[in-house]
């Protein structure tokens, strides 16, 4: 009898990046745009703001401060990006397709970028039957403005992002067939702005299937914006953290949807939330998890560094430094993958969080070398190979087995 595939199903933001590279955000130009509130429309490095929020701010059309911006050029590089669409094309390429079916749900306009998207999404293992040209706007995208040198090297970015069609994909565009899944994935849902709403909703629909829940956020600008200061819902939050089996957030999420002024007050929310998991990553800086033994094994709150190869490797070696586009997205792929992995032969309850992590902080290291947060791979398996390598390089590092 042939086995039982694993079925893995995400939905959630899905986009076209447009990324410029060595755009300073300490020039004149990027001040000039720059937040002087949270939620006030202007440009922020490390954070994500709307296009018609930074024309309301400036008063100037978009089209100018990007051609400002970036001295009117061209793009560095086109790729496909988004919380959802990038983690599952990474878990695709990682897993075995003869075992493992990675399936993407979601929306894009009628426009020539859905063209280009759909043309390095076939490219992928990724299942795209249910990833539909449909929508009346524009498919979503977003210009990722790259400076290698903030942060002391480490490098940030910053995005301008245009919701378009994302405003059309509904809770009711998920069919029956989403929830028949053994895992499925809310990524970067603040971004599908109706889909977010009703996020609570769609968890019980999961659990009632008995499905394993990943959720990995975004910048919620529309509710910064909305309620400045306020925490971001999760749908009704309180009613969807216990529903939540895998929580990812990165340092500015885990304050703003927890409502805390530092980590340690927001991991004891989520602790007492009854969040089941949760991973905080903090770029270059130590991430920190927790798992309440209802998933995962139990671990009491920890941190760990990332990869210390990944780092000395940006800074030794400048010729294979890309961008960090994508980083996180493709953490929280990584981290699927050994979920999905660990399925096959372990229970809930057991499987390993930092065996987990330990594939994300090397998918996300591995990322740092690339353009763009989408690798297309030479061959199917090569993306694995590659991150198996630094993924047993950092086990050794943090002496973990």
């Amino acid at each position: 009898m042939t086995p039982k595939k694993i079925i893995i199903s995400g939905t959630g933001c899905a986009l076209a990046d447009f990324l410029y590279n060595n755009v300073s955000f300490n020039s004149l130009s990027f001040k000039r745009y720059q937040s002087k509130r949270p939620g006030d429309g202007g440009l922020n490095p490390g954070k994500l703001v709307f296009t018609e929020e930074l024309e309301r701010y400036s008063g100037l059309p978009y089209s100018s401060i990007l051609e400002e911006l970036t001295g009117n050029r061209k793009p560095d590089a086109f790729n496909v990006g988004g919380p959802a669409l990038v983690s599952l094309i990474h878990a695709s390429q990682m897993l075995e397709s003869d075992e493992y079916e990675v399936r993407f749900f979601g929306m894009a306009g009628k426009d020539d970028i859905s063209g280009r998207i759909f043309e390095i999404v076939e490219k992928t293992p990724l299942d795209k039957s249910n990833y539909l040209i449909t929508g009346s706007k524009a498919t979503p995208f977003t210009d990722v403005l790259s400076d290698p040198g903030f942060a002391d090297g480490h490098g940030e970015r910053t995005f301008v992002n245009n919701i378009g069609a994302a405003w059309e994909y509904l809770p009711e565009s998920l069919k029956d067939d989403f929830f028949r899944s053994d895992i499925v994935c809310f990524g970067g849902t603040a971004l599908v702005p109706l889909l977010h709403e009703k996020l609570t909703t769609l968890l019980e629909k999961a659990k009632n299937r008995n499905c394993i829940t990943l959720v990995n956020t975004v910048f919620d600008f529309i509710n910064e914006k909305k309620d400045p200061g306020e925490a971001w819902p999760l749908g009704n939050s309180m009613k969807s953290f216990p529903l939540i089996d895998i929580l990812i957030m990165d340092h500015d999420e885990a304050l703003r949807i927890s409502g805390q002024q530092n980590i340690g007050n927001a991991a004891s929310y989520f602790i007492n939330a009854n969040v089941s998991s949760f991973i905080i990553t903090n770029g270059a800086n130590d991430l920190y998890f927790m798992s309440n033994g209802r998933f995962f094994k139990k671990l009491e709150l920890t941190r760990l560094p990332v990869s210390k190869k990944v780092i000395d490797d940006i800074i030794s070696k400048p010729q294979l430094k890309g961008d960090t586009t994508g980083c996180g997205d493709n953490f929280a792929g990584g981290v699927l993958s050994s979920v999905a992995w660990q399925l096959k032969s372990k229970s809930i309850g057991q499987f390993d969080l930092i065996e987990a992590i330990s594939w994300g902080v090397a998918s996300g290291g591995f990322t740092c070398f690339t353009i763009g947060g989408t690798y297309l791979e030479k061959f199917h398996g090569e993306k694995r190979i590659k991150v198996s390598e630094l993924q047993m390089d950092y086990i050794k590092q943090i002496g973990y087995k």
